[in-house]
């Protein structure tokens, strides 16, 4: 596939943009369990809002003035925590942690009950959890918007950093050739919507045994033929790096699957991102990773540290993204400056 990356972007204000519009009237209340929940013209309205709210920060001081968001992980969590935190912080709004690493969501109470309390004192609910059902389930007993920070079935806000990350990068990625190597995973389950929803071409090489869910691969590859873009599956690492703009790995052990580590090892060393696999790839091309790496395991060193590097790109933007959907699933808008 030719690299065919259109390095344009609207100038429409985003107050006047017709799909930040369409989105505000369509999200407000509504859950992100999935990117799949999304539109394609949604997705690329979180994108745009995402890239206002970075540059113009105090048009949304207050948009979110006294919105309460809860966080409730089963998971440890860096990035995904603080970017929630301090994104409604800097709107107006308040976060409330809930630990729930030592009493995983369902326990202790049942979700549905859990959902009916939580609902009556805060405005969203944002979950990092093992099950996808446990999302589910919150998401279908909540009167208040349930966000999706992570499950083992999809990280439908890290996707949305990372394409904002390239967007900044290399302007409108539509027909950008996006590479992602490693495990089928939950990252690579949303990278794949994502990229499809906005017209990239997405390669995805996997070991035998390890490849995406085959409902997510035919769902990425419906929306793909709708936008004109392509999703490839293959086995083979240096195959799939010819002439990428973008190389994205991520560990080969998530977290919960400790105990495949001695037998996952051998299995991914061909995939390991390193100098001979990014030489393969574009002249331009960068290299992505969803953090935390395993140095010198899914990738090297030589290849994180780099100056083709974005990674740190991504986190920070996570922030960004993240304030952009809680402002349409929050109808924040309205009291932006932006948008009175």
């Amino acid at each position: 596939m030719a690299s065919k990356a259109i390095l344009e972007r609207t100038e429409v204000p985003v107050e006047n943009d017709p799909d930040i519009l369409a989105a505000a009237a369509r999200l407000a209340g509504e859950d992100l369990c999935s990117i799949s929940d999304l539109s394609s013209s949604e997705v690329r309205a979180i994108l745009k809002l995402g890239h206002d709210v970075k540059q113009n920060p105090r048009d949304y001081r207050h948009a979110l003035d006294a919105k309460q968001m809860v966080l409730m992980f089963e998971k440890a969590s860096l990035r995904t925590r603080l970017s929630f935190e301090t994104g409604i912080n800097t709107m107006g709004g308040n976060a409330i942690f809930v630990d729930q690493t030592n009493s995983p969501l369902g326990e202790r109470e049942a979700i549905a009950d859990v959902a009916r309390n939580v609902e009556r004192w805060v405005d969203v609910i944002v979950l990092r959890t093992y099950a996808h059902d446990t999302i589910m389930e919150m998401g279908a007993n909540s009167r208040v918007p349930v966000i999706n920070a992570l499950s083992d079935f999809e990280h439908p806000c890290q996707a949305l950093a990372d394409f904002m990350t390239l967007q900044e990068h290399f302007g409108n990625v539509r027909g950008l050739n996006f590479t992602y190597v490693g495990d089928g995973n939950n990252v690579c389950h949303s990278l794949m919507l994502t990229g499809a929803q906005l017209g990239a071409n997405v390669t995805v090489a996997t070991p035998r045994g390890y490849s995406p869910d085959i409902e997510i691969v035919t769902k990425a590859r419906e929306i793909a033929e709708a936008n004109g873009c392509e999703v490839r599956l293959l086995q083979d690492a240096h195959a799939a790096a010819e002439n990428a703009d973008a190389i994205y790995t991520d560990v080969c052990v998530s977290m919960g699957m400790e105990h495949e580590s001695t037998k996952r090892a051998p299995i991914f060393r061909p995939f390991q991102v390193n100098e001979a696999l990014m030489a393969k790839a574009a002249p331009r091309a960068v290299f992505m990773h969803c953090l935390p790496a395993h140095r010198n395991a899914e990738v090297t060193d030589a290849v994180l540290d780099s100056p083709q590097s974005i990674v740190f790109d991504q986190a920070e933007n996570r922030m960004h993204a993240q304030k952009a959907l809680l402002l349409l699933l929050l109808g924040g808008l309205p009291n932006s400056a932006k948008f009175q």
